[in-house]
């Protein structure tokens, strides 16, 4: 499936969610799954259906069905691909969270209390574009994008738990969210990226499927790690598939790269490393041309 099938498949999706045609049948494990990928691929289906339905579930099913019997013998990458798109397709926003402490109180835990700090453009964005564009635009001009603020997450109180159900019932409206869509793309060009390797270089696979680790959670730390992500990708990875960078060996470059990152809002360190790798690789192939 090229791409663009995939945005197009995303889509579709989207729209049997507008228009209310979900089935709530769970969907069926693609057929000619290897058996070490499927507890993985298996879990992931009841993770999204959980998380926001069978129709959530079978775009991830449609997505996995992308790879299988493209991978030879390594029937641990379908396995670790299957895994790591389940967790970024889950994501966690706000909405998430609420789910997972109402999840708490109907597994019969204790009552708990639970303060998470969001940036102000991360809980703006679980909300639909044509309401939170006009917030991001605002929040600009005074300054306060990026502000954080603590968010209290209670199943403690009637008022807790009401609250949560509020923010829960959001879920219905995740798919159209300025966050979703921005999800939406990062897996498609992660799994374009992995489709790539498989083309220019097979043994940077398992590099790029495992970059998805870099991206977690919520605020800074998620930021900081897909902006680290797309350095990368942007700087190391598409050059080379694209044959403008001469790198044999890519996924020692990323490993490279990936231990220079820092927690830094300016990719100093990161930036510097991908820069030393380019110049050392272009330098290289330039000696060998000339030798």
């Amino acid at each position: 499936m090229s791409n663009d099938d995939g945005i197009l498949a995303s889509l579709r999706y989207l729209f049997e969610d507008i228009i209310g045609e979900e089935d709530d049948t769970p969907p069926f494990l693609p057929e000619g799954l290897p058996e070490a990928a499927a507890l993985a691929v298996s879990d992931g289906i009841h993770l999204l259906t959980e998380y926001q339905g069978t129709s959530y579930a079978q775009l991830y099913v449609d997505r996995v069905c992308r790879f299988v019997g493209r991978l030879g013998n390594d029937e641990c990458a379908l396995r670790d691909i299957a895994r790591l798109m389940a967790m970024r397709m889950a994501y966690e926003d706000p909405i998430r969270i609420a789910q997972l402490k109402l999840m708490e109180l109907a597994d019969g835990k204790p009552p708990s209390v639970e303060v998470r700090k969001f940036r102000f453009d991360e809980l703006i964005g679980a909300l639909p574009a044509i309401a939170g564009e006009p917030m991001l635009d605002a929040l600009d001009m005074i300054g306060w994008r990026h502000r954080r603020v603590s968010i209290r997450f209670s199943n403690a109180s009637w008022i807790g738990i009401r609250r949560l159900k509020l923010e829960a019932a959001l879920k219905r409206w995740r798919l159209f969210s300025i966050r979703y869509a921005e999800e939406r793309a990062w897996v498609e060009r992660w799994l374009h990226m992995i489709s790539r390797a498989l083309v220019k270089q097979p043994q940077a696979v398992p590099a790029i499927i495992d970059s998805a680790n870099m991206i977690t959670g919520h605020g800074d730390p998620y930021r900081h790690g897909l902006a680290d992500w797309h350095a990368i990708i942007d700087g190391l990875a598409k050059p080379t598939f694209d044959g403008a960078l001469p790198l044999d060996d890519l996924a020692g470059a990323m490993a490279e790269a990936r231990a220079a990152a820092e927690p830094d809002r300016q990719q100093v360190a990161l930036k510097r490393a991908i820069a030393r790798i380019r110049a050392r690789t272009l330098g290289e192939a330039a000696v060998a041309a000339l030798g």
